[in-house]
Order: structure tokens, then sequence, then C-alpha cells
């Protein structure tokens, strides 16, 4: 090299790594439990026995399951007033890159090898855009730190009138919030059972559940809800797992929704729900059979006793 040549730009460190990520997660505050005002606990699992890893994001938290490979819960702030529909990359092809969280071993999160060429989606718990309020340069980081393989969850790819119920309740739940104070805290995640199917070393949930907060009239106030994806329940399920494929995921089925009572969810869940059982808007009666509510339309969802 002459001398007189200007010295060679510094060597820059891998962007996107896994220390820069570690580094770039190390500040997440995570899920503000007093967000509304009166404390909303995350949910976490009733038996000590079984053990999880708290993972804070950008406004949300994951409670995930190593055991599992999958969240046993989640818990995310949404701001109705401050949420912004174009963050910056919503639009940009390749934008949406699923990573493991650096902070868990890859081999206790479930990647892209349970997806590949199947039926199944990367279902978020955490909806992409629920975290993604404030400022710009809080809520692009928020939205990104939702494709994170701790926050997905196996989905069949089949699109229903029961999905799309699922995926806007939240947006519905705002709408009535709107007059109110336009915040809820939502915790959601899948019902995690001993006898969920095994596909390619994971067990696949096949219902989950989501349990919204809110304040109404001045006070705490909560709805639940549970989306079901098992296989037809007019055919004999059991069988219809014994004949898949080998090596073919579960035969899953469309999906139902329902609005239950938070009490139910904590049972099927074994989980904690704090203050939420006694503040649902939703009355228990009867069996858990016949007070689950199937929601064919928004109509049908109860938001007041």
């Amino acid at each position: 090299m002459n001398p007189s040549d200007p010295p060679p730009p510094p060597t820059s460190p891998v962007v996107g790594g896994p220390g820069a990520r570690r580094a770039a997660l190390a500040g997440r505050a995570g899920y503000d439990e007093a967000f509304l005002g009166p404390v909303v606990p995350p949910a976490l699992p009733v038996r000590e026995t079984i053990e999880t890893v708290i993972l804070p994001y950008t406004h949300f938290t994951v409670v995930f399951r190593p055991d599992r490979r999958l969240a046993a819960s989640t818990a995310v702030c949404i701001e109705g007033r401050s949420l912004l529909k174009d963050v910056p990359g919503e639009d940009v092809p390749g934008e949406d890159v699923w990573e493991f969280d650096p902070r868990l071993p890859e081999e206790q999160q479930a990647g892209d090898e349970v997806y590949r060429n199947n039926s199944l989606d990367r279902g978020h718990l955490v909806r992409r855009l629920d975290p993604a309020w404030g400022a710009p340069a809080v809520a692009a980081p928020a939205r990104t730190d939702t494709f994170h393989f701790t926050n997905a969850v196996p989905r069949s790819d089949v699109f229903n009138r029961g999905m799309e119920l699922w995926q806007g309740l939240e947006d519905h739940l705002l709408d009535h919030a709107a007059e109110y104070d336009r915040k809820l805290t939502v915790l959601t995640g899948p019902v995690l059972q001993d006898s969920d199917p095994p596909y390619r070393g994971l067990q696949v949930p096949l219902r989950f559940w989501k349990v919204a907060a809110f304040m109404q009239d001045g006070a705490l106030a909560a709805a639940a809800y549970v989306l079901d994806q098992s296989p037809d329940l007019g055919r004999d399920a059991e069988r219809a797992l014994a004949g898949a494929t080998a090596g073919a995921p579960p035969p899953l089925g469309p999906f139902r929704t329902y609005q239950v009572p938070v009490s139910d969810v904590a049972e099927i869940t074994e989980l904690e729900f704090g203050p939420l059982p006694d503040v649902d808007v939703m009355p228990v009666f009867r069996s858990p059979e016949e007070r689950w509510r199937r929601l064919e339309s928004y109509a049908d969802v109860v938001l007041h006793p």
C-alpha cells in the first residue's frame, strides 16, 4: 500500500448476527402489567413443576415453555389511538423474516423445519401490528419483534370465517373500547395438552385461546375466546390422526371460534389469570359444553354482563 493512500475502512461486525440481535433485545421492557391502571399480570402456569422462560420484547412478553418448544402464553399492551397502521417495512418483500430468539438455544425453539413444505402456517400469537404503536422508532422494532419463532405456533393454512373472526377480535374490541380509554391488554396462547399430535419433533396444538382486558365504565373487564383447529368434529378425530400419511402434518380441521368464560380458559390451560375471571363480561352458567358461545359474526360477541 502506498503511504499516501487512505487507510481502509474499519471492519464492521456481522449485521444481524446472534450477538447483535441479543444486544438489541437486551433492553426490551416487555409487557406493562399496569398499562390499564389495574394490575393484569401475564398468564403463568399454575404448576410450579412446569419450567418457563420470560422473554420481554417491545410492548409484549412471551412466557415460553422450552419443553414444548412453544409459548405457554403471551401478553401485549395495545394503545389503539397511536397504533401505526403503516409501519416502515410493512410492504417490503422479504422484510418479514422469522428468526430464532438468541436468548434461547435454537433447539428449544420450533423453527423453519416445522413449517417447511407442508400446510402449516407460522401463526402469530401477538399480531404484528398490536405492539406497533408510539413513535416510529419504537413501533418499527415492536413489529419486527413479533417475527421471532418464540411468538409463532403451527396453524392450518385453511382460511375461513372462523379464522377471520379470530384475527379481527382485537380490532373489534378496540372499537368497543374507543368510548372508554382505547387501550387493551391481550393475553394469548396455545392450549398445550399431552394429547396434542406429534409432528417433526413438535406436538401441534389443536386449540388456541385469547383473553382481552379493558376498562369499561371505570372498572376492569375481560372477555375470553377459543379458536379450535381440531379435525372435523363430524368425523372420528382419533381415526383421522391415526390414518394420516406417515410424516404428514396432522389433518387439522376448519377453524371454529368461541367466546368462553375466562375461568374455562384457566381450567383447560392450567394458567393463572389473576383478577380476570372475576371481571368476565360473559356470565358463567351451566356446563362448559353448553356455555361456549360459537361466534359466526362480531354481533355474537358478548361485551356486557
